[in-house]
This record gives C-alpha cells, structure tokens and sequence, in this order.
C-alpha cells in the first residue's frame, strides 16, 4: 500500500482544535493506517521468502556474490545451528563486528531467529572500545573479520585485537581475563592471506559453523515481538555512546514503514554505502529492503563513493543511500570525470539523512544522479530509528526544507527545551519530544541516563526527548534546526548554525562547512566556521567568506572566526563531531 502523503489522513491529538485540517499548536499524530505488523522478525521475513525466494535479497559488489531470499533462509538457518551448538540462547547477546558483507546479512537472521540479541560494534573501535561493550553487555560471543576495512584507509590487522581480548590464542578454550563473559571468537577471514587464522585455536571459523548439519528451519524459539533483539550503541556526536536497546516490533515496523514511504517494491535494488553496524544501514537499509522483497547492494565493506557510484552502474540501482559527506564525495567524482557520468538512470529514489541536508546538495543529487523522488529521513538511535520522514511527493520545498512528516503510529511535538510540559505553538523552536512503539526499551544497564530523556507525561504517555531543536508548521511538516546543545548564544540572540552552513555552502569555493559557537568575552559566544575548500579552488579569505554572510544574513550571523581545515573529526556513519571542533577551535584561538 502507498503510504499516506495527504494531510487528510493524519490524525490530531484528542483535545486539539484545527483549522481547516491544519494544527494550531506544534503537536501531531503520523496516520493511524496500516497497522502495525505484530510479527517477529524471522516470522515475517518467513513470508517474504514464500512470496519472493526467487528474488535477490542481498548483493555484495566487493566480493562478487549474491543471495536470493530462499539461499539467506537457509544460510542463516545453518548458522543458528551451528551457534545454538556454541551455546548461543534466546537473550543472549552477541557482538558483530564486520563490514557490509554476506556474513553480515546470515548473521542478522541467525540471531533474530534465534531470539539473541544482536550487537553491532563498530569497525573502527580500539581494543579498549570493543572491551568496554563487550563488559557492559556481558556478551558471550564475538563475530569479527580478521582484517578491518575503514573508509579511505589500508586494512589494518585485527590481531592485537584478538591478543587483547585473550592473552593464548593458541589455548584451545577461550579465556578472556578482560571479558569474562565471552566464550566464542568467531571469524570471518577477509585478509586475501595477510592474516593466517589457523593459529588461533581458541577460535572458530565462520564458514564451519554456517556449514553445519542442517538448513531446515529451527523449532519454535517461543519469541515475543517484544523481546529486546537489537542493541545499537549510539553515535557518540555528543557524549560516551550508549546502548539502546531495540525490540522485533520497533526495528521491523520502522524498516517497513521507511520502505513503504519509498514506494519500494520487489523491483527495486539499493545501494546501501551507509555501515550496517549503524542504523541507517541495519533498519533504514537491510530492515527496509526485507520487508519489501527488494534487494540491498553493498559496494564494499567501507564507504567507497567510487565503488559506490560503480555499483549504481552495474546493478541499474533505483535506490541510493548516503550522508551529506557520501554524497558530497560521489558528486564530486562525477564533477571531475573519476567516474562518468552515465549509468544514473535507473535511480529514483533513496534516502538522505545522518545529519542535516543542505539545499544546496539537495538540487545537486536532483539534477546529478536523477535522485527526484529522493527522501529525507530523520531519527535517532533510541527511536529505531526514523520518526519522520518526506514523501516522494510531497512538495519540492518540503522535500528541501523539511525532514517531512510524522510516520504510522508516531506522535511528536515541539516543547520548551527548558520547560518539557509546555508544547509551543506552529514554527517555534523547541526540543523535539517523539512518542509510539519506535521509543527504545532504555539503555540497556543505565536506568538513571533513560530517564533523563524518556520521561511520562501527565497522561501517563512515554516520550523520548531527543535533544534536537526542531519547528513544526501548520501541515505536521518538521524541521530541524540543530541540536540544543549546538545552539549559539550570542549577546542573547540564539544563532543556529545551519542557516549559516546552509548560506556557505552555496559559494562557489567551498567544499564543506560546519559552524559551531565559539567562547568569546563580549558576546559569550561567538559564530566560528570550519571551512573545507573545493578542491582546484584557491582558500577563499576569511573577509571573503564573512562578507558573503553578510550580503545574505543577519549581521550577527557573520562569522568571527574562520578556519581552513582539511576534514573534520566524525562518527562512522558521517556525522560531525562538533563537540570535538569546538575543542580545535578553543586551541586555535589559543595559539593565534
């Protein structure tokens, strides 16, 4: 079914007045149709595979295989077997960290078939990372390649990982003074022969496992759609990540929902760059695709915009996924001629999010890559994650200034963000508050860090209170401006940086630009822009750029400090870091 784009079919809270259909206070209700699938998740991925085995489910461009939906059926009933033989139970939680790969994919039904809990981790964790997750989980196994893959970078050895996490890997029994609860080290060799995996006897092989007894579906596991089957560390923009905690019945019905909202079909091939260790990837991505027969394409196991661009090509993708900084290096590898500029004409949709999108990149995926029904999805982690979400037909300036609409079954509404009981009125600012089946269980050993931001009203109704400042028009449509704590404050006048990234981002010499607010003695804060040039482009002048702030801006928008950089620091899924660039800014301003 096409999802709802009208207005007619959203819903007011009871005791709201509208006019004309339109709100009159910054609170709504997503449609209330289709209702939601009360499914586990390999139940429902059992339907798909009666309606569409036949189909590619997924395709791994890097290492030249593909499974339709009846070979992952089998695949990862296999590897349930062989990990239910290492003592593998429902509740159970298991750490997976590996790139975008066929490994990745059989693992995901594996557990969720299973019953346990599937831990993404990060490729790019240091042994002090993976140790800390795998002990506040308690996690009895760890599913890990012997090499990592990391976005523009060598692969580097996973072998003082592994002499981390166990001082004898040539004993026969896994014993981990760091982590007394892990049991298993499961590898997926990836290394071509760099890393020789037969020494390590207190491993065991992926394929060994998957190659187990039997491909026959497992007897019942007695799951509930309400079990807790996926835990997602949080980014970490802000702060130390967090383990929120993710049921069957969120992560399914979300990946449903995106998929529908896409008008995605059987027919359709996306290209997922995006890490699968991160939401976008595993819910936005894989959960999306599932639900619809569609198949997914993994261009190699770390972002790679050329091997990304390629596999739109070959495939004849009608999808393409990405961040802001994916799609910023895939245009300008068309720009430059590194890839020709044919082959696009297939796509037609995708999604866009991670981060604020400019309206700049917008039009250029438009006019570059044929992107026109091209979707905005907004969430986060602890809401499983998308809450809102453009149509591909809403209207273009919504589908460039808004993250659009609230999705089936989700309420939201824009607060005070230093008073959460008063709702504001259409286009003030505020803290976004979410609402409905996509709020996390809480993070998973820190009740006291989910209650500061899942809080019940005085109906007795949950809500996650996201932290992001965001405006709600007369439509339901939301934007959102930043994050509370991104907001600059100077001499009292809220500043919010991405009307002035959005300005910057359209001269013509400039790359990337993120701004953040600055510590200044007149103003207490101050507008200091981190600018990326455009490569073959002179540095433009710092009076260059401020000037043309000014032309455009509020005075006080101007920035006071301009900065030449050559990246930014950032999460694995692309987001910025701005606390860190605020870090580098107060060092700067120190060494002038």
């Amino acid at each position: 079914m096409r999802p709802f784009s009208r207005f007619r079919a959203w819903h007011l809270p009871s005791g709201f007045t509208s006019r004309r259909g339109l709100l009159t206070q910054a609170r709504a209700k997503g449609p209330s149709e289709p209702p939601l699938l009360e499914d586990t998740i390999g139940g429902h991925f059992g339907k798909i595979v009666s309606q569409h085995g036949d189909r590619n489910a997924v395709i791994s461009r890097h290492q030249r295989q593909r499974l339709t939906y009846h070979d992952l059926d089998l695949k990862s009933n296999s590897l349930a077997r062989g990990l239910q033989e290492t003592g593998v139970k429902k509740g159970d939680r298991v750490a997976v960290s590996l790139g975008n790969n066929i490994e990745y994919s059989v693992a995901t039904y594996a557990l969720f078939k299973l019953g346990a809990i599937l831990v993404p981790l990060n490729p790019a964790f240091n042994a002090a990372q993976v140790i800390s997750a795998l002990s506040h989980l308690a996690a009895s196994h760890l599913i890990i390649s012997t090499e990592t893959n990391l976005p523009f970078k060598t692969p580097r050895s996973n072998v003082p990982l592994f002499e981390q996490l166990t001082p004898n890997l040539a004993r026969q029994n896994l014993q981990s003074p760091s982590v007394p609860s892990l049991k298993h080290l499961i590898l997926v060799d990836n290394s071509s022969g760099r890393v020789d995996p037969d020494p390590f006897r207190c491993s065991t092989s992926f394929p060994d496992l998957l190659n187990g007894p039997s491909s026959s579906a497992l007897p019942p596991q007695h799951l509930s759609n309400t079990d807790v089957v996926n835990i997602q560390f949080t980014s970490g923009t802000t702060s130390a990540p967090k383990a929120a905690c993710l049921s069957h019945r969120s992560i399914l019905n979300n990946g449903h929902q995106i998929g529908s909202r896409m008008r995605l079909t059987a027919r359709d091939i996306v290209c997922c760059p995006p890490p699968l260790f991160h939401c976008f990837g595993c819910i936005l991505g894989y959960m999306a695709t599932a639900t619809h027969g569609s198949a997914i394409v993994f261009p190699a196991e770390a972002f790679d915009p050329k091997a990304s661009l390629l596999a739109v090509q070959e495939e004849k993708a009608t999808a393409l996924y990405g961040v802001p900084t994916m799609f910023l290096a895939e245009l300008d590898l068309l720009a430059n001629g590194t890839v020709r500029n044919e082959g696009f004409g297939h796509l037609r949709t995708g999604i866009a999010a991670g981060s604020s999108i400019p309206a700049e990149i917008m039009r250029k995926l438009h006019q570059t890559l044929n992107l026109t029904e091209l979707t905005i999805c907004y969430g986060m982690t602890e809401t499983s994650p998308v809450s809102c979400m453009t149509a591909t037909d809403d209207p273009m300036d919504k589908r460039i200034n808004s993250v659009g609409r609230l999705m089936p079954h989700v309420e939201a509404k824009i607060v005070d963000a230093f008073d959460g009981k008063r709702i504001l009125g259409i286009a003030e600012r505020g803290e976004l508050a979410v609402s409905g089946y996509l709020v996390m269980k809480g993070y998973w050993g820190q009740p006291e860090r989910s209650a500061e931001v899942m809080r019940t009203d005085e109906e007795g109704k949950l809500w996650m209170h996201t932290g992001d400042e965001a405006a709600m028009d007369e439509e339901g449509f939301v934007s959102i401006t930043g994050r509370i704590k991104d907001l600059i404050i100077r001499g009292g006048e809220n500043i919010h940086p991405l009307e002035v990234e959005n300005c910057l981002f359209a001269h013509p010499g400039i790359k990337e630009v993120s701004v953040v607010g600055l510590p200044d003695e007149k103003y207490g804060e101050v507008v200091a822009a981190f600018i990326v040039p455009r490569q073959g482009a002179e540095k433009t002048s710092r009076e260059e750029i401020r000037n043309w702030v000014r032309e455009r801006l509020s005075h006080h928008l101007v920035p006071s400090h301009v900065f030449h950089v050559e990246g930014y620091p950032k999460t694995a899924s692309g987001k910025i870091q701005k606390f860190k660039l605020k870090e580098m800014g107060i060092e700067l301003l120190k060494g002038a």
